[in-house]
């Protein structure tokens, strides 16, 4: 029987998941997204070409592979529509038979982009720092069990007053919150119709397509958005997203059993990342958090925003390998700390002046350690486009040895620039 993989982030997202995914996916006859929405930002070079996808699995540049945003994604439909015909002008790619929406994904509608607005004008300093997409409120309908999903916008007979009715609930809510703008349904109705025919084409059951596929030997690579520290229930909570970040969010986001899910990949950068607010023990806020940003281009592909920047977080990493048990490990941007002649790397938290046994669940714990570094050589040698092992200087196979080490799982694939073939595969741990 073929296995199906998964590829999940390990730090707070944007670790290259959709390199790799698109290196991975020809041998796979589908991708499948499970959780999040047009707020992931995957990144993939073909060719000259860059394309940044928000919510299209990355397996969509392998002409033979199938792709499924599965139930556990909230739906922007125009930004769905977009994305689809963006890739159609930019490739020769099919699209058509080879793109399945699940019928029970929930939508993103616009009052939901406007009372995230009022929602973090009002928190103030407080702001999580969200993309602004509507992703969170989607997922509070979902979870208030008031949102409108896929199957409602393919019936044209009932669409039109669930809506009036929601935004009049809407309306309330941005009253509450004090904010002077008010929602007119008419609007959305009319989009909202066309957007229907748009994409009925591709709308399916996709939990009973998945499960088929799998009965007929087919087999299905799993894609995640955002990174474990981001997940709802696992992540540096209230800093979170409103999805099933980790690999546990696969089973419930696609409608297929957790025994499916044969291997777990994670993807890391060498360094650490985070977008928005939210505890960042390793954080470089001086010169060398500046060099590591322009180095490895660190602004957002979904809202251009700078992301902050730091060292290798190893308990958060090592506590992101442990939530997902996972096989092995893909380590990216190792091409960015060419310049370091000294790399740190985070080995324990310290809180209150004693050793913390566990990664804190508290946010404003997180907050308060001091991260304790062990100090590892650097190599000084650019690395970038290196295609095999053995091309690497002793010092950078040395910084992926400790980290292999540390974590406790073989790194598996080393990314040495944002192109496919810029790339070193292991067969072996390290």
């Amino acid at each position: 029987m073929k296995q199906n993989l998964a590829v999940v982030g390990v730090q707070w997202g944007d670790e290259g998941k959709g390199k790799v995914v698109d290196i991975l996916s020809p041998s796979f006859d589908c991708v499948a997204r499970y959780q999040g929405g047009h707020n992931a930002g995957h990144t993939i070079n073909v060719g000259s070409r860059r394309h940044v996808l928000h919510l299209i699995p990355s397996g969509i540049f392998q002409p033979r592979v199938k792709c499924v945003i599965g139930s556990g994604v909230v739906l922007d439909p125009l930004a769905l529509i977009e994305e689809s015909e963006a890739i159609q002008r930019a490739t020769s790619l099919p699209m058509d038979g080879r793109l399945f929406v699940s019928n029970r994904c929930h939508l993103i509608l616009p009052y939901h982009r406007v009372v995230e607005a009022a929602t973090e004008n009002q928190l103030g300093e407080r702001r999580i720092g969200t993309t602004s997409r509507g992703i969170g409120p989607a997922y509070e309908d979902k979870m208030g069990r008031r949102g409108l999903r896929v199957c409602d916008l393919m019936d044209s007979e009932t669409l039109p007053g669930k809506i009036r009715d929601l935004v009049a609930e809407k309306n309330r809510t941005l009253e509450a919150l004090k904010c002077p703008q008010r929602i007119d349904p008419e609007p959305i109705l009319d989009a909202y119709a066309q957007y229907s025919q748009r994409i009925r084409p591709s709308v399916t059951d996709t939990s009973a397509y998945l499960n088929d596929l799998i009965r007929s030997g087919g087999s299905i690579l799993f894609e995640g958005a955002q990174g474990t520290l981001l997940d709802v229930d696992h992540g540096t909570f209230p800093f979170v997203t409103s999805s099933s970040a980790a690999a546990g969010g696969v089973s419930t986001g696609l409608g297929i059993s957790p025994k499916h899910v044969h291997r777990i990949v994670g993807v890391a950068k060498a360094y650490t990342t985070r977008v928005g607010a939210g505890p960042f023990p390793t954080e470089s806020t001086g010169a060398e958090g500046d060099q590591i940003r322009d180095r490895g281009s660190e602004y957002g592909s979904t809202t251009g925003r700078p992301r902050r920047c730091g060292w290798f977080d190893g308990p958060a990493a090592r506590y992101a390998t442990m939530v997902n048990a996972l096989d092995s490990i893909v380590i990216t941007k190792i091409d960015v700390l060419d310049t370091f002649a000294q790399i740190p790397f985070c080995v324990d938290y310290k809180y209150r002046g004693s050793p913390l046994e566990h990664f804190p669940a508290d946010a404003a714990i997180l907050d308060s350690v001091e991260p304790v570094y062990k100090v590892l050589r650097g190599w000084q040698t650019p690395l970038a486009g290196m295609k095999e092992w053995s091309d690497l200087p002793a010092a950078a196979q040395d910084y992926l040895k400790f980290l292999s080490g540390y974590l406790g799982v073989p790194v598996s694939m080393i990314s040495t620039g944002p192109d496919r073939d810029e790339t070193i595969h292991l067969e072996v741990s390290l």
